[in-house]
């Protein structure tokens, strides 16, 4: 298979993780006989440092030549301490989204039995816990009209969708619930909202064409509270930009760490696959953040936008390996384990290849 991936570090921890998710597909690619071609570029604080722009053209043209993306983290706090900054990197990030038609974010949240503890969850509550979440990423608030007065002392932003957006979503988790257990689960507020209306009108609509599965439909607040009082209650979760961001990064809590989840936004064309982490730049720079995230990203990389499965569990066996054997970055250790095997960013990568070169699949 020969494949072109364009590989961009970002900002903070990004450029230190994607060394590892890149050298795990170097790996994958000579023991398998791939041919995997790499180009870099820049994007977020980065380019704006350099070109000024969060997202130059040269990124994005170079984003569509290519068969798959693998991106690092967005973000810097100079702009987190400056809301008035009309320039952002999170800009770059909402428009390559956009220009690459990237509707649909998958967050699958996967646990490591090695890493119960590591969660502020009790282990009872977690175990066997496997959820897929299918976050909306085109549309909301965070695309609609933005305004501020004059006075500037009023401001609003305009949540809006429209049907075709929410029914091309719905149909792939249905189509992912399919192979899973056959149950979905529809976050919305349509209490309140009218943009929850009409995507519970939607969903239901979707849900016709795929009668095997079993289809449940809850208000934000309480699927928030459901997700860590029992999150094996859910399988596949689908919802929207603003509700998805939001659960998603609370059903890190259930994996351990933020530093352990992968992501996947993909449209009909190119895939884009990143770590959710952020930037975290307190440890940017010193060997502290978890790779792990990242390399599972690149699993998802090779079974997504590939078909390469074989490869992809190859990898989340390797990472398996690894942390049954006790290895852990700082941000997944806990009291019991040995401070001689919690190692940095470099040693926790270097880790991942050794195993991902001894595991044999059964």
């Amino acid at each position: 298979m020969k494949k072109h991936i364009l590989v961009i570090p970002g900002d903070g921890i990004g450029p230190e993780v994607t060394t590892w998710g890149k050298a795990v597909l170097e790996n994958i690619a000579e023991e398998y006989g791939h041919e995997f071609t790499f180009d870099g570029a820049l994007m977020g604080h980065a380019a704006i440092e350099v070109t000024g722009s969060p997202l130059p053209d040269d990124t994005l043209a170079k984003a569509k030549a290519s068969d798959a993306i693998l991106f690092g983290a967005i973000g810097h706090i100079k702009y987190d301490n400056d809301p008035s900054a009309k320039v952002r990197p999170e800009q770059g990030l909402l428009k390559i989204r956009k220009e690459l038609g990237l509707y649909a974010n998958l967050r699958p949240i996967m646990l490591f039995d090695e890493l119960l503890d590591a969660s502020s969850l009790k282990p009872e509550i977690l175990k066997g816990t496997d959820i897929l979440f299918f976050r909306e990423l085109t549309g909301d608030v965070y695309f609609g009209e933005k305004k501020r007065s004059e006075d500037g002392n009023t401001g609003s932003d305009l949540m809006i969708y429209h049907r075709y957006e929410v029914e091309r979503i719905a149909v792939k988790a249905y189509e992912a619930a399919m192979l899973r257990s056959k149950r979905l689960c529809s976050v919305d507020k349509a209490n309140v909202l009218e943009t929850s209306r009409l995507w519970r009108e939607v969903v239901q609509e979707v849900a016709k064409r795929y009668p095997e599965v079993e289809t449940e439909h809850m208000f934000i607040d309480n699927a928030a509270m459901q997700l860590v009082k029992n999150p094996k209650k859910f399988d596949v979760v689908l919802t929207a930009n603003l509700f998805g961001d939001i659960l998603t990064d609370e059903a890190s809590q259930i994996a351990g760490s933020m530093g352990m989840l992968a992501s996947a936004s993909i449209g009909d064309g190119t895939g884009f696959f990143e770590p959710i982490h952020g930037s975290a730049h307190d440890i940017a720079g010193q060997n502290k953040a978890n790779p792990l995230a990242s390399i599972l990203s690149v699993a998802l990389m090779l079974e997504i936008s590939f078909g390469l499965t074989e490869e992809a569990k190859r990898i989340t066996d390797a990472i398996d390996k690894t942390l049954k054997a006790g290895y852990r970055t700082g941000d997944i250790a806990d009291a019991h384990t040995d401070p001689a095997k919690i190692l940095g960013t470099k040693q926790m990568g270097q880790k991942v290849l050794q195993y991902l070169k001894e595991t044999v699949l059964n």
